[in-house]
Formats: structure tokens, sequence, C-alpha cells
């Protein structure tokens, strides 16, 4: 199982840590590092910055949302700053949901999300394959375009710059089961919300059942601490804000995940407090138990315990949400 650092995206401002804690991942021995973006810093400036100051560490986008870029400037990106960094790019994607696509991007969510993911990597496919002009006669990503408020004069084009690679690896950030189970067949990796190594069954039959070579990276929060409840506070943090306030109490795809993952009253009581404006008390809401089983939290031998949990299963990226040098160090030893 290989490791990654997670950062994220900003909040109130940078990190004057992302920079230095990429680098100690790569002297670590760790395998990549990836950004984030929400409605505030983009995913893929950060990771221009760091790939500049680093040498061999792959890096990641968890994820590029769709709803940010058309297909062919999401491809632009990630081929200009795979020329830059010497072919480390690995490129995630992801829908994102109603509420950021309409409210922060001022677009549609579509009524078809499996066709629109379909679609947008298809695109992206055939800008970095470079075979030919693209082309598309696509519900959601027509190219040329084709609608009735165009002027009829666009030209299917291939881009200018040769890509580096055709096989850019592009994974997908799917919760679904459905949606999961396209991600095996048109992408080359996965990357996993939530991850329990204990329950698998929660995101479909398809997980039993993957292809050869196929990329599995969930993110989880790493951290080496004498208090385990301590230690698993922002991990409720984040799960009372992804799920009450990412989503409309009528769709909110992290709360059906939650409740598919055996956790639905919780789900719905974390909702209503957060949307009531009670956000502390749906923090503090989440259960212990959910929290734990898809971190890694406490004191090293507690980690190395169910590391091995998490190495039996199907992953093969960690991508580690890790606070500090040590418990980046601690994965590292225990995962040597």
């Amino acid at each position: 199982m290989r490791l990654g650092l997670a950062l994220g995206y900003w909040g109130r401002g940078p990190s004057a840590d992302h920079v230095p804690l990429a680098q100690e991942a790569e002297r670590l021995g760790y395998d990549s590092v990836w950004t984030a973006e929400s409605w505030g810093s983009d995913v893929f400036t950060p990771l221009t910055w760091i790939a500049a100051q680093t040498s061999r560490i792959r890096l990641g986008t968890a994820v590029a949302q769709m709803a940010a870029r058309s297909p062919t400037t999401t491809a632009m990106h990630a081929l200009t700053l795979d020329h830059l960094s010497g072919g480390r790019v690995m490129l995630g994607l992801g829908l994102s949901g109603p509420q950021v696509v309409e409210g922060w991007y001022g677009r549609p969510f579509p009524k078809s999300p499996l066709t629109a993911t379909r679609e947008y990597v298809d695109v992206v496919r055939q800008v970095l394959r470079r075979e030919g002009p693209v082309a598309l006669d696509g519900r959601f990503h027509s190219h040329p375009y084709r609608g009735e408020d165009g002027t009829g004069l666009g030209k299917a084009l291939k881009p200018i710059t040769h890509p580096l690679r055709f096989d850019l690896p592009i994974l997908l950030g799917a919760e679904g089961p459905r949606n999961v189970e396209q991600t095996t067949r048109i992408a080359d990796g996965w990357l996993p919300l939530y991850w329990s190594p204990s329950r698998p069954d929660a995101y479909g039959a398809a997980v039993e059942a993957l292809p050869p070579g196929f990329l599995v990276a969930p993110l989880a929060r790493v951290q080496v601490c004498a208090d385990v409840a301590e230690g698993l506070l922002p991990v409720k943090t984040m799960l009372g804000f992804y799920i009450g306030g990412m989503g409309h109490a009528s769709r909110n795809f992290h709360a059906d995940l939650m409740a598919r993952m055996g956790y639905e009253e919780e789900a719905r009581h974390i909702q209503r407090l957060f949307l009531e404006g009670r956000r502390e008390e749906a923090v503090l809401a989440v259960p212990d138990a959910f929290a734990d089983e898809i971190s890694l939290v406490g004191p090293r031998e507690r980690i190395a315990e169910r590391l091995e949990l998490w190495r039996k299963g199907p992953v093969t990226d960690l991508l580690a949400l890790a606070p500090d040098r040590e418990s980046l160090r601690v994965l590292a030893e225990l995962n040597s």
C-alpha cells in the first residue's frame, strides 16, 4: 500500500506548512501529494507551487471540481503541469453537489450525473490522446458546441501542445454504488470518501471485482496522539460540516453515504442540527465510532494495529490528512 499526503484546500488563507510537509513526505518516501478545492483556493495553483519545490513525489488533485472548468480546460491544466513536473500528475475529478455547482459556479447541476461524468472523462481523454480533433455529440459536453444559442461556427480542434503522457491517470471521486461501478469502467482509479475497511459493501458490488491495476485511494485523517477522543475531534468537525452543511436537507450525498454505512439516524440528526444553526451540537452528534473507523488516530501501537485492516482490503494508496511531521513519519515507518 503506497502512501500519499493529502493537504486539502485553504481556509482563510494559504498554509505556510504545506510545502515543507510535501517536502518531508517526499523525503520519507511518500508516493504522492494531493490538493483540493471547494469555493476558495483552486486545486492546480498550489499543486504547481509544490511541484516546483519537489522532485519525485507524484502530484494529485483530490479533487478538481468538474463544474469549475470545461473538460478541455481541465485537460489543459493537467497536461501543462504534467510537462512542467516531468510526468508526475494524477488527475482526480469530482462532480460535487447541487448546492456548490449551482450556488458557487452558477450553472445547473446535471440531471444525469453519470452521463455528465462519462462525457467529461471522454473529452479529457481525447485531449490527452491527441489522436485527432476533440469531437463529442454529448448531452452536456458537446464538441464543437451545437446549442441553439451558439453561432454554429465552432470548429473541432486538437491540442497544439503534445501531451507528455496519453495515459495520465484519471481518478474519480464517487460515492453512490452506480457512480462507483461506472468509475471502475471509465477511470484508472477511485477516490473514496469516508472509507471504512470494515464496510466496503457500502459502495456497492463493484468494489468486490475491481479491474487489474485499478487505484483505490481513500483520504483518511492520520494523527499520532495520546488521547483518541481529542484526536477524533477534527474528524468529527469535518464530518459535521460535510454531512450537515455540504448539501440540502433533501439532497446530500455525504449524508446518504453515512446512512448506507449504518448511521442513517445519526446522519439525519446531524443534518437537522446543522441546518438549524446548531453547528457545535452537530459536530458533537457525530458518533465517535463512525469518526474512528474512517481514520487512523491514537497512539502508535493503536494505529499500527488498525493499519493492518487497511492493508487487507482493496486500498492501493492511503492518502493521509496528517497535521504534523511526527504523524507522517510514524505512518511511513509502520507501512515500511
